[in-house]
């Protein structure tokens, strides 16, 4: 009966899959529990994973919980599969005589090397799934140290940030002043600086005309730079107990793990430090789904390409292994590729664009640029359409991002930042135009040391902060100038038909940040002007018929003043002798 029963079996040359599954009732078992188990551990890693997303762990250390996440369920299927095959082939399990011969005979599998196989299968896909997986996570702490040690330099940089406690920064450097004065001060006031505190402190901030510090800092401990990541992970943790027992900002213990975040990760609330300029967060303070919002418009890195490739390898590997015919694949799919490729030609264009533009980095979120017209902010860049807010909220832009390559483009924030926030001024002819330079003059070196921020930074940018006479941290606007700049800058620029025409013109650290100093610049010329007897004359043509010796009585009443802030104010690079750009 076996021999009959093999020699069918033989006579067909072929065993099919369904049959050699639907005749074998222990196979039939092993495929149930191998699904069953599948499907188990699929349930279990979700479970797993939304219970680590609540964790306190997950939000101290993130990478390390994403590793753990990404590689514990894995690591079990990978172990329970090698296991699997082990005991297959221990035990003899599948050892049906006639299926054996048959296979033999027509040199298919055997049921127990069909499953074997299907095994080792799942192995090879689950181990590349995990490695697929785990390159992401490698090369973002890799990103994330990188960022981390230019945080700490930016620290540096800072002298400190402003939420940190005992005066860090000194904790973990001393300076040490220069062996000679810097040119433009002379040795007896570098001595008298060097005998007092409070002139220290000033050597220690001062910049000279190229805005390069005097001295140098020394290390009082072994390694600052772990020094300074543990003060920071404290900081952090003391940002996550105010969040979770409801002394903070909302007035309520916030919840971990959900959808909408309330909370901060570690690596989130580095991030917006980060674009905040390294200011303190208050806990509490972001509305739910704040943080998913940031996220969003984090540039996406391309690395994960790599590990859709990498997996779709292993796939086509294991394909080529069960002599699955993959230039037959090729053939009868390369027609249905033409077309496909037809059809998404532009889609594949503003893919490549966004690789080109994240390699080189052309643009980034939110640089200020101005592209067929529109003039905005990049909000978001995707691999197919790019984002531009509009400076005034009044509308959001979407361009295909091939178009970031292919348009001309005019970027204000790329590298150099210097932004020049300039206005027009027409004064009566009856004054002497040195004495309106002085006044200008005078107003532009207010505009300059008056004008801030809500966070106290200065707008204009300047060879040396204002902030360091005062023997104070400079805010950053004496910071990343390239060029030789001197401010205020002033032209008398044309005879205009009813005024004196001159322009006034400053410096100013970004695009949007001229509005406000030019508003401020109109003010304080109206009050000046207004406190020196300098008219603005209405732009009308009229037929004179006033007493001019009256007109200029009138007029002396003002010129002491007026030589006063000429002395003081001099006229800036206009009363110097050279020529001029």
């Amino acid at each position: 009966m076996v021999e009959e029963t093999v020699t069918e079996l033989v006579n067909t040359q072929f065993i099919p899959l369904n049959q050699l599954i639907s005749t074998d009732s222990s196979l039939q078992i092993a495929l149930t529990i191998l699904i069953g188990g599948i499907i188990g551990i699929t349930i279990g890693h979700y479970k797993f994973s939304h219970w680590i997303e609540s964790t306190k762990f997950r939000y101290k250390r993130t990478i390390l919980a994403q590793v753990i996440q990404r590689l514990f369920f894995p690591s079990i299927v990978i172990l329970a599969l090698i296991f699997g095959t082990h005991y297959i082939h221990t035990y003899e399990l599948f050892t049906n005589d006639v299926y054996i011969k048959a296979a033999e005979a027509s040199q298919e599998m055997t049921p127990r090397e069909f499953f074997s196989k299907i095994l080792q299968s799942g192995t090879i896909l689950v181990s590349g799934f995990v490695i697929a997986k785990f390159i992401p996570v490698v090369l973002s702490k890799r990103e994330k140290a990188t960022l981390e040690r230019e945080d700490f330099e930016h620290w540096m940089e800072m002298r400190g940030f402003d939420d940190d406690e005992d005066n860090l920064f000194y904790k973990l450097y001393k300076w040490n002043p220069p062996a000679s004065p810097p040119k433009e001060m002379s040795e007896e006031k570098f001595t008298s600086y060097l005998k007092t505190d409070k002139g220290i402190k000033f050597l220690e901030r001062y910049r000279t005309k190229r805005g390069l510090m005097i001295g140098s800092y020394s290390e009082t401990v072994k390694n600052p730079f772990n020094e300074w990541k543990n003060a920071e992970r404290k900081k952090y943790e003391k940002y996550l107990e105010s969040c979770l027992s409801g002394n903070n900002q909302a007035g309520r213990k916030l919840r971990l793990g959900l959808k909408l975040e309330e909370v901060h990760t570690i690596e989130n609330w580095r991030y917006v430090k980060r674009r905040e300029n390294y200011q303190p967060i208050i806990p509490g303070s972001i509305q739910p789904g704040h943080i998913k919002g940031i996220t969003q418009i984090a540039p996406k890195s391309v690395r994960n390409v790599i590990s859709i490739g990498l997996f779709i390898s292993l796939i086509l590997g294991i394909a080529a292994w069960w002599e699955v015919d993959l230039l037959l694949i090729a053939t009868a799919s390369g027609g249905l590729s033409i077309a496909v490729g037809f059809a998404l030609k532009e889609t594949m264009e503003n893919y490549f664009s966004y690789l080109q533009i994240r390699k080189e980095e052309i643009i980034q979120e939110g640089d200020r640029i101005e592209i067929e017209g529109y003039n905005g902010i990049v909000y978001k860049i995707t691999p197919r359409v790019t984002y531009i807010k509009h400076a005034l909220n009044e509308s959001i832009a979407i361009f295909p991002t091939h178009q970031l390559i292919t348009s001309k483009i005019i970027n204000y924030s790329k590298d150099f930042k210097l932004v020049p926030a300039k206005i027009k001024i027409g004064v009566s002819y009856m004054h002497d135009p040195e004495y309106v330079t002085s006044i200008l003059i005078k107003i532009g070196k207010r505009i300059m040391n008056e004008i801030k921020d809500e966070r106290g930074q200065h707008l204009v940018v300047q060879e040396k902060c204002p902030y360091l006479e005062e023997n104070l941290p400079s805010c950053g606007c004496d910071k990343d100038i390239l060029v030789d700049i001197e401010q205020p800058t002033v032209r008398f620029s044309e005879f205009g038909d009813s005024s004196l025409q001159f322009d006034l013109w400053l410096f100013v650290r970004d695009y949007a940040s001229q509005f406000k100093v030019k508003s401020h610049m109109r003010m304080m010329i109206y009050s000046e002007f207004k406190k020196y007897g300098i008219k603005i004359p209405w732009p009308v043509r009229t037929v004179y018929q006033g007493d001019e010796s009256k007109e200029q009585e009138d007029d002396k009443m003002f010129e002491a003043a007026r030589q006063e802030v000429k002395k003081e104010y001099g006229l800036g690079d206009l009363g110097k002798t050279g020529t001029e750009d």
